[in-house]
């Protein structure tokens, strides 16, 4: 039999710089969230079929990773971690009225169809703030979007936000079955508004109805097209939607957020849990979201807690790519390596210990006698090394910056 020692289609490895440079990206996530107040859950990586069953309106049921348990039941691997924070909350916080405000950082798994070339496990970190349906809640979310991406170094960024109820209540003025709003919601989604009106020409529809499905791709911008999106709204649930975004955008200039802030009233949300207010956000040097979110408040009915909920979730392999596209750095821990020789075991294992205790990176490697310094100095470059020491039989210490190209010597001094 052969063996396998490559990844599986549509996951990798990650390993030295690239690894430290995405956990410490979401510690500077995590920062944020906590300061929001949030803490920390963590759900199963696998759950229930009927956690993520066709109903939940998460993934397709042909896109899951499913298996059976050794009692004949169905599971699936999480291809979104929001429907497991939903259960957990429903179950644990079952008596709990006030709001509750959670984060999570874990891996998904959807099985993309080869010929897309996505990955099929990605890492999400995201929050979830469940038993408050209000403008507050919103705008709260959105603001923590926006300070989560200034963190991590982004500043060309938009968080473009929609009401789901708009386009809703578009496909019932249309009276569209369900088919024909699916296929309605793929033109949207790719902009193919001739699709639309192809589609729309076939059926009796009111002009207004046509002409607000019509004006879709100019409500998209700045808050000036709400007012423009209130007059063509079809219905009162529509024109609350638009209104709650109106009301939403002053909070959030209150936050220092509006600078990063579109609306887009055509957006529809990529889960069919989302309720109201549904959001993007959008950066250069990626051709898919790096966040996803929006409101879902009938979600936590499926687990048996009826409460309002709104949640985002950061796609990080996607932030990274990226960060790395607009040369924004990560900063990591530096990384330190000392060769030493073997008269100088002892002190190197002396100041190593005095440099762990005060929280420097060091790692050791004794000298093997007749090897260039280069074979050392490459080796450092390969694993991401910032300071490379060699210890002498003499007690100096030689010093490479290999980040700056510094070289220095100095005695061998331990310090306290």
């Amino acid at each position: 039999m052969e063996q396998k020692l490559h990844t599986p289609e549509g996951v990798r490895d990650i390993y030295n710089r690239e690894c430290e440079t995405k956990l410490a990206l979401q510690k500077n996530l995590s920062t944020v969230l906590h300061l929001y107040g949030y803490q920390d859950i963590q759900t199963p990586t696998f759950e229930y079929y009927d956690v993520f069953r066709e109903e939940i309106g998460s993934t397709s049921t042909q896109e899951l990773y499913k298996f059976f348990d050794r009692d004949g039941n169905i599971l699936a691997l999480r291809p979104d971690i929001t429907p497991s924070v939903a259960r957990a909350a429903a179950t644990l916080f079952e008596q709990e009225d006030f709001p509750i405000r959670l984060c999570y950082a874990g891996n998904t798994f959807i099985n993309h169809s080869s010929y897309q070339g996505r990955l099929k496990e990605n890492t999400q970190l995201g929050a979830e703030l469940i038993g408050h349906d209000s403008v507050e809640a919103d705008a709260e979310m959105i603001a923590m979007v926006v300070d989560g991406l200034k963190k991590t170094g982004l500043t060309e960024f938009q968080v473009s936000i929609g009401h789901a109820d708009y386009i809703r209540s578009l496909m019932a003025a249309a009276d569209l079955d369900e088919e024909e709003s699916r296929e309605i919601r793929s033109l949207i989604t790719n902009r193919n508004y001739f699709g639309v009106e192809e589609l729309l020409d076939g059926r009796d529809v009111k002009d207004p109805v046509r002409q607000a499905f019509h004006i879709l791709p100019e409500l998209v911008g700045g808050p000036e097209i709400l007012d423009q999106a209130l007059h063509c709204a079809p219905d009162e649930n529509a024109r609350l939607g638009v209104k709650r975004l109106q009301d939403i955008f002053r909070l959030l200039e209150l936050y220092g957020a509006e600078d990063h802030i579109t609306f887009d009233l055509s957006m529809s949300g990529n889960y069919g849990y989302y309720t109201g207010v549904i959001f993007r956000a959008y950066t250069y040097g990626t051709g898919d979201a790096i966040v996803r979110g929006g409101r879902y408040d009938h979600l936590l009915e499926k687990f048996g807690k009826s409460t309002p909920s709104i949640g985002f979730a950061i796609i990080v392999d996607e932030l990274m790519s990226a960060l790395s596209r607009q040369k924004i750095p990560t900063d990591t821990v530096h990384r330190n390596l000392i060769v030493y020789t073997e008269a100088a075991e002892d002190e190197a294992i002396t100041l190593a210990r005095a440099f762990r205790a005060k929280g420097r990176n060091i790692e050791l490697m004794k000298n093997v006698p007749g090897t260039d310094r280069a074979v050392y100095e490459a080796h450092a470059r390969r694993s991401g090394t910032t300071v490379l020491l060699f210890l002498n039989d003499d007690m100096k210490i030689e010093m490479i910056n290999l980040e700056t190209g510094e070289k220095r010597s100095t005695d061998l001094i331990i310090p306290d």
